[in-house]
C-alpha cells in the first residue's frame, strides 16, 4: 500500500501542527510538508512532489485563491481540498475556489469548545477527503469495498412510465459546478418544481443558491420553511436542516427539521427523497450527481418501488463516484449518463406523454354515471 503524501498550507502554526497530528496519526497518509503561505508551497511542491494539498484561503503574500489558480497553470490534476472558515466571506471565498478548480473544502473547526473536539472535526471531516481522492492508501479491507463492484441492471419492477411532476437532486462533492452546469442548461419555462439537497453547511447553501440565481433561466433560492413549490422555480435545503415536502390543503411545501443527521448529514437526500416519493410517486425524477458517500441510496429505494425513475451522473464526469456509484451498484438507476447529458435526459422525462386510456373504461365509467 502506497502512502498518500500530503502538503499542508496553513498561515497558522496551530493549525498546521493540528491537521499534521491528525493525519499523521492515520494509516496510509504521510505529511511531507507545510508552507505557511502559497509563494512557499509553490515551491514546495516540486520538492515534496504531494499526492494531494490542503489550501488555507486567507494567507499573507499570496492567498489560497492565487495560490490555486497558481497551482491549476502548473498542477492540473493534482487534489486541492480548501480550508474554509464558517462565514459569509469564507462561503463565498469557497464557491470562487470549487469553480477555478478546487476538489472539495473542510470548514475550520470553529466554537467546538476544546482542543480534542477539533481534532475531532478535522479528523471526521478531512480524512474521509484525502481517502476519496487518494484511494490507494486505503487499507485491503476498504479497496475491496462495493466501490469495485461493476454496476448492475436497473431492478425488475413492474412499472408504467408517466411524466414526472417534480425533479428531485442529491449532490454532495463537486456539487456545486455540476448544478452550475445542469441548471443553466433548462429553459426559463421549466415545468415542474426542483427540490434540491446539496451537502453544506449553513451560509454556503444560501451563497450557493444566489450563485445558481445569477446564472439560471429561472428562479433558484435557499428554501425557507412554508415555501410553496411552483413549476420553473427550484429549491436548495438550507445547511444543517433537513428539507422534506408535505400536503397543505392543495398546495406542496417545505417542512424543515434539525432531526439527528441522517448518513453523518443534515440535510439529507434520503430525507428529502422519502417525501418526494410519498407524494409524488412514480410521477418522481431523481437525480443522483457527483458526491461521496452513500447518501441518497435508501431514497432512491423508495423512489423506486413507488415507480418513479432514477438517474444518476456517470463516474467518468463525476468528481467522487460515491453517491451516484452506490445507486447504479444497486440496479436503482434508469439511466447513467455523463453530465452533460442529464439536461437531455430530463427533457426526455418530460416527453414521456400519458398512459392511454381504455375507451372501454371510460364509456364504462360514463354510462354508469347517467
Amino acid at each position: 500500500m502506497r502512502k498518500a503524501r500530503i502538503l499542508i498550507v496553513d498561515d497558522a502554526v496551530v493549525v498546521r501542527r493540528l491537521v499534521t497530528d491528525v493525519l499523521a496519526a492515520e494509516p496510509g497518509f504521510e505529511v511531507v510538508g507545510a508552507a505557511a503561505n502559497g509563494r512557499i508551497a509553490l515551491a514546495k511542491i516540486p520538492q515534496v512532489n504531494p499526492d494531494l494539498i490542503t489550501l488555507d484561503m486567507e494567507m499573507p503574500e499570496m492567498d489560497g485563491l492565487t495560490t490555486l489558480r497558481e497551482i491549476r497553470k502548473l498542477y492540473p490534476k493534482l487534489p486541492v481540498i480548501m480550508f474554509s472558515t464558517l462565514t459569509s466571506r469564507g462561503a463565498a471565498a469557497t464557491l470562487d475556489a470549487l469553480s477555478f478548480g478546487a476538489n472539495d473544502y473542510v470548514t475550520k473547526p470553529a466554537n467546538v469548545g476544546s482542543i480534542m473536539a477539533g481534532i475531532q472535526s478535522v479528523r471526521s471531516e478531512l480524512v474521509p477527503r484525502i481517502r476519496a481522492f487518494c484511494p490507494w492508501c486505503s487499507d485491503g479491507e476498504q479497496a475491496a469495498s462495493p466501490a469495485v463492484v461493476a454496476a448492475k441492471p436497473v431492478r425488475a419492477a413492474p412499472r408504467i412510465k408517466v411524466r414526472p411532476e417534480i425533479v428531485a437532486i442529491g449532490v454532495s462533492t463537486g456539487g456545486p459546478n455540476a448544478l452550475a452546469d445542469l441548471l443553466p442548461r433548462l429553459p426559463a419555462d421549466f415545468p415542474l418544481p426542483i427540490v434540491i439537497v446539496q451537502h453544506m453547511p449553513p451560509l454556503f447553501t444560501k451563497h450557493l443558491a444566489t450563485r445558481l440565481n445569477s446564472q439560471c433561466k429561472f428562479e433558484v433560492v435557499e428554501a425557507a420553511a412554508g415555501d410553496v413549490l411552483r413549476p420553473g422555480k427550484a429549491l436548495i435545503a438550507p445547511g444543517d436542516f433537513h428539507m422534506s415536502l408535505v400536503k397543505r390543503g392543495t398546495q406542496t411545501v417545505v417542512h424543515l427539521d434539525q432531526s439527528p443527521p441522517e448518513n453523518s448529514c443534515r440535510p439529507s437526500v434520503d430525507v428529502l427523497f422519502r417525501s418526494v416519493a410519498d407524494l409524488y410517486g412514480a410521477r418522481t425524477l431523481g437525480l443522483i450527481l457527483t458526491g461521496m458517500g452513500q447518501d441518497g441510496l435508501r431514497g432512491c429505494e423508495w423512489i423506486h418501488d413507488r415507480g418513479g425513475r432514477i438517474v444518476v451522473q456517470d463516474e467518468a464526469t463525476s468528481i467522487v463516484w460515491g453517491m451516484p456509484g452506490a445507486v447504479s451498484r444497486a440496479g436503482l438507476a434508469d439511466a447513467v449518463v455523463p453530465l452533460d447529458r442529464m439536461a437531455p435526459a430530463i427533457e426526455g422525462a418530460l416527453a414521456i406523454t400519458p398512459p392511454a386510456i381504455d375507451t372501454k373504461i371510460l364509456n364504462h365509467v360514463a354510462s354508469a354515471c347517467v
